[in-house]
């Protein structure tokens, strides 16, 4: 399997899907059994036809505590010639294993660090990506903090960028700060589901940092219209940000695969961006965010 810290060739990505999860459990924490996301021979469907439409790369955002597999993401690779960058991290409450809440912040990150420099799972894969490390709604807990601030010695250390999960958008601000202050650059920092915020001037506070903003619930119309997304992709541009924009659909369901009824991967490819294209934006600027500010984050 290939990742971006190993194989792949940067300048030859044709187009990146920035935060997906292609094996995932949190069945148990959620009580739902939708949420044991492990129908592999489906998603290696879905892949195959993801790769038939032009994109090429998946980051998995998949990491300790959210049920990663790596031998699951091994096969999906092989079997579906998607390229795949995988995670390291740990997510956000209640999914943390109980072992990090004893331990110091410099010991957490040196469990990253070794899954970044040698591999994952007594494997020879690597992680491309520190992701993804999260927050509540509105509130970031004590472990929440330990966590991000072990993510964040993780990339001083190793320069892999950071991936956050906002809880509907909230607390991006305080993530960039604790992020800065404990010596990150912004410029490798994806706050995560961004597109879930309703004000499109909180999400120019936030590009103003410096850091992209993941537009990664793509189709997840129960949270917001996607009608919402594209006029704010279309604000942010005007107000500069263009290079600062990245796309995925975030699928952790079963129920969100289409053998299931649901959207599947490729409804980013056959329905969102027709409806960019529609609203004014052009197929340079979507190449942008699928192809070109992907690759400025891991080059």
């Amino acid at each position: 399997m290939e990742t971006v810290r190993g194989n792949i060739d940067i300048e030859g990505i044709k187009a990146v899907y920035i935060h997906e999860h292609l094996k995932i459990d949190l069945s148990a924490q959620k009580k739902d059994e939708d949420a044991r996301f492990d129908q592999s021979e489906l998603v290696i469907s879905e892949m195959k036809e993801l790769v038939s439409k032009g994109i090429d790369t998946i980051v998995e955002v998949t990491n300790m505590g959210m049920g990663r597999d790596i031998e699951a993401i091994r096969y999906i690779c092989n079997e579906s010639g998607i390229n795949v960058v995988v995670s390291t991290g740990f997510y956000k409450e209640p999914f943390l294993p109980t072992y990090v809440y004893s331990m110091k912040e410099e010991d957490i990150s040196k469990i990253l660090v070794k899954e970044i420099v040698k591999g994952i799972d007594n494997t020879n894969i690597k992680a491309g990506m520190i992701g993804e490390v999260g927050t509540g709604k509105g509130q970031m807990s004590e472990i929440e903090m330990k966590i991000m601030k072990s993510c964040a010695l993780a990339h001083v250390e190793t320069g892999i960028p950071i991936y956050t999960h906002t809880t509907l958008g909230t607390l991006a601000l305080e993530q960039l700060k604790l992020l800065k202050n404990t010596g990150v650059n912004l410029q490798k920092v994806v706050i995560g589901h961004m597109d879930l915020n309703p004000s499109i001037e909180y999400l120019s506070k936030v590009a103003d940092t410096g850091c992209f903003l993941g537009f990664d619930t793509i189709g997840k119309i129960k949270y917001q219209p996607d009608e919402y997304r594209i006029k704010a992709i279309i604000q942010l541009i005007k107000r500069g940000h263009l290079n600062q924009i990245v796309l995925s659909q975030d699928l952790t369901r079963k129920s969100h695969l289409k053998a299931n009824g649901g959207i599947g991967y490729s409804y980013l490819v056959d329905t969102f961006i027709p409806q960019m294209l529609k609203a004014g934006i052009s197929q340079t600027q979507i190449d942008c965010m699928l192809k070109n500010n992907p690759k400025r984050l891991f080059i």
